[in-house]
């Protein structure tokens, strides 16, 4: 019999996966347990498991929730490159909406089967355009890298680095630090530059890994 103070709402997967990214949105990766997720939806922590098996698998599906809106459709229509900053650009709006699920995900080993399809697009296009297979994942982990750390740079506090906060006597990263240049050196240009730099030296590698196999 459910106790009077339960929520009536039907409990299933998607409404455990919501619950559990919210409660990493506002607490952090290390609040979320199948006892704090309970609590969120009123209800006794042995009910969830008819739905979830383990804390664990509730963290895939949370990764599974954020996938899912990372684009990967330009993988096999445009070039590699073009769709490699694509995917980039969709990656970063996903988890800058989410970033204290950058630290949990980044530290649970991938067992989501959506999470390996979008890598399997990544690669395939990678592959398909003349890169190494040996090479590939290292490109995508390198552009994956960029974008987790431009995520957490964007939601950092507007003050991170403030010209104010430093010393008089440091006179070159003071002056670079005028407000008159932040539209130069925020987290969001910082980004595409980051990610330009990144893609002009994979295409310089890429032109050598080729010039390497001979005709």
């Amino acid at each position: 019999m459910r106790r009077k103070s339960e929520d009536a709402t039907p409990i299933n997967r998607e409404r455990l996966v919501a619950a559990a990214l919210a409660l990493v949105d506002e607490e952090g990766g290390d609040a979320l347990s199948m006892r704090a997720v309970a609590k969120r939806v009123d209800r006794q922590v042995s009910s969830l498991y008819n739905h979830v098996a383990s804390r664990g698998e509730l963290v895939e599906l949370v990764r599974a929730r954020i996938v899912a809106d990372i684009d990967v459709s330009a993988f096999g229509r445009e070039p590699w490159d073009v769709a490699l900053e694509s995917w980039a650009r969709s990656y970063l709006t996903a988890f800058a909406a989410h970033p204290n699920l950058i630290r949990l995900l980044a530290t649970t080993p991938i067992r989501d089967v959506s999470t390996f399809a979008m890598y399997d697009a990544v690669v395939s296009s990678l592959v398909s355009s003349g890169w190494p297979i040996r090479d590939a994942v290292a490109v995508m982990r390198t552009v994956e890298a960029h974008v987790l750390g431009s995520a957490l740079d964007i939601v950092a506090p507007s003050d991170m680095l403030a010209q104010s906060a430093v010393p008089p006597e440091l006179a070159t990263i003071r002056a670079a630090l005028d407000p008159e240049h932040a539209e130069s050196y925020g987290a969001g240009p910082a980004f595409r530059l980051g990610l330009e730099a990144l893609l002009t030296g994979l295409r310089v590698r890429r032109q050598r890994a080729e010039a390497s196999v001979g005709p």
